[in-house]
């Protein structure tokens, strides 16, 4: 008597499919969770410091509440770039990369869900992260220092951190997926978004061509969206761009290094 094998329903490798894989497997990682808890807790520690060296200060010009949420992001952003890094790499290190590129043969759309996701994570931890800075913060400043919800600029902060570190989480992404190693990737990153501009400041004194592209510099160009407003002196020709236009020029960089990841990845075997 033959013996029929069971059916098994075979459903299309969708986007939506592939993104919902994603998803899971980025909320299976530990690392995952402790990337949240390091990036909210460092943007809340740096909102009550603050807060408390301006009731030290007093009235001798300490910082205000504004700067107070709009400082976070430059450190949330080293853990947010970590975790674009391990996005990706994590599965090359396990060899988890050969299953999923099994399962996505097409592997543009593993990538693409990979940075939606990664996106996803950091835009809302950024605006999480500088509401609970302000909650934070506010008692210490009072309602006359803290920052002012009405105010364009600090709508600005509570959005642009959200974006900055979305853009900042695909970067590390591309990174990662570019050199496939973690050690590697995160030593990159790190280094464009934090030592880089100190390099290029000490360079500016051989040529003006440095002078002139400080502005341009992935995190420089970025986190004009999310810092807060420093009034532009003029100092030594520098001239800092917009808000939109530096998210514009930061989000260009993100998306170039994304581009050639995913040549690389068409190109290379797992």
């Amino acid at each position: 008597r033959a013996v029929l094998a069971p059916q098994v329903e075979v459903k299309p490798v969708s986007f939506p499919r592939v993104l919902h894989a994603e998803w899971i497997k980025l909320w299976s990682l530990r690392s995952t969770y402790w990337t949240i808890f390091a990036t909210l807790a460092a943007m809340v520690l740096f909102a009550v410091m603050l807060g408390v060296a301006a009731n030290v200060a007093g009235e001798e010009g300490g910082p205000d509440g504004v700067m107070a949420i709009g400082i976070g992001y430059y450190f949330a952003q080293v853990v947010v770039a970590v975790l674009g890094v391990l996005t990706i790499t994590g599965e090359y290190s396990t060899g988890m990369i050969r299953s999923t590129l099994a399962a996505v043969p097409t592997r543009l759309s593993a990538l693409a869900a990979k940075a939606v996701v990664v996106a996803a994570v950091g835009f809302v931890l950024g605006v999480v992260g500088v509401a609970l800075a302000y909650l934070a913060s506010y008692p210490l400043f009072g309602s006359e220092g803290a920052a002012s919800l009405a105010d364009p600029e600090v709508r600005r902060i509570f959005w642009g951190s959200g974006l900055y570190l979305a853009g900042v989480g695909v970067l590390g992404l591309g990174v990662g997926a570019i050199l496939r190693h973690t050690a590697g990737a995160v030593t990159i990153i790190l280094g464009v978004l934090l030592m880089l501009p100190s390099l290029w400041q000490l360079l500016m004194a051989t040529s003006d061509w440095f002078l002139r592209s400080l502005p341009y510099l992935p995190s420089l160009a970025g986190e004009r969206i999310a810092a807060p407003v420093i009034p532009d002196s003029g100092a030594e020709g520098i001239q800092a761009l917009g808000p939109w236009a530096g998210f514009g020029v930061f989000m260009v960089y993100a998306a170039l290094t994304l581009v050639v990841a995913a040549l690389l990845l068409r190109r290379r075997d797992a």
